[in-house]
Formats: structure tokens, sequence, C-alpha cells
């Protein structure tokens, strides 16, 4: 399948996620780029275009991911697999704190360093977020 994402598909997406990215939480309404969809398993990876293989991303989470699908855990030097969002479960890998994503696995360690979860203007926003009532957190 081509890896452009039929117009259903990307609203399912966003619907499914309530238009929030489903790597970092953060809505759409609180950031300056759209949102869009992301090949969980890159298409060069053999990933189909696929509701099962989209999540809904923020701009800076699917360019930092790209078409990486694991990364070398920073605390045992394993290779281990980015965040899933349609296996995993967010609560699971990551803990949400004072703007922080805190992450509790390895999978939430390599997910959260490559996709710079933590840099500074992240976390001032999720922090502000936060305060506001505004960051959601996934059961």
């Amino acid at each position: 399948m081509s890896d452009r994402v039929p117009a259903q598909l990307r609203t399912r997406a966003r619907q499914r996620a309530g238009d929030r990215c489903e790597y970092c939480l953060i809505h759409a309404n609180d950031v300056m780029f759209s949102h869009q969809p992301d090949h969980i398993i890159a298409v060069k990876h053999g990933g189909k275009t696929t509701e099962a293989n989209l999540a809904w991303a923020c701009f800076l989470c699917n360019r930092f991911k790209g078409s990486d699908i694991a990364s070398i855990d920073p605390e045992t030097d394993d290779l281990a697999p980015l965040f899933h969002p349609r296996h995993d479960l967010w609560r699971e890998h990551f803990r949400l704190e004072e703007g922080q994503i805190i992450p509790l696995t390895a999978v939430g360690r390599v997910t959260a360093r490559l996709l710079r979860f933590n840099s500074l203007k992240n976390v001032e926003l999720r922090s502000l977020l936060q305060l506001a009532g505004r960051l959601f957190v996934p059961d």
C-alpha cells in the first residue's frame, strides 16, 4: 500500500486519539503545527497504511520518530522497541510529573529520548497545560 494516508483514515486516527498526540499527549489546539498520521511501523519496514498501523502524532513527535521502530535503551544498552500506541498502554510506560514525561520501562526510555519528550520547551508547555487542566493522560 502507499504511504499516503486517505482522508477517511486520517479522520479515524484523529477521532480515535481525541485530536491528541498519541506519543506526547499534546492536543492539536495547543501547538502551532498540525498533527498528522504516523505510520507506527514505517512503510519502508513493511508497515501498511491501515487504521491499525496509524497513530495521531504532533508534528514534532512525528518528525523525531521518523521511520524508527526501536532504539538502544540508555540504561541497559539493549535494543528496545519504541512505544506502539495500538499495542502498548501509555500509563505502563510513562508517568506525567510537573510537565515531564517520566519513562518507566525500556520502551518508555527509548521513546522519551528519541522523541525528545523532555526538552525544556516541551516540559514548560506541558507544565502550563497541566496547571490549566488541559493535559489528558489516557487510562
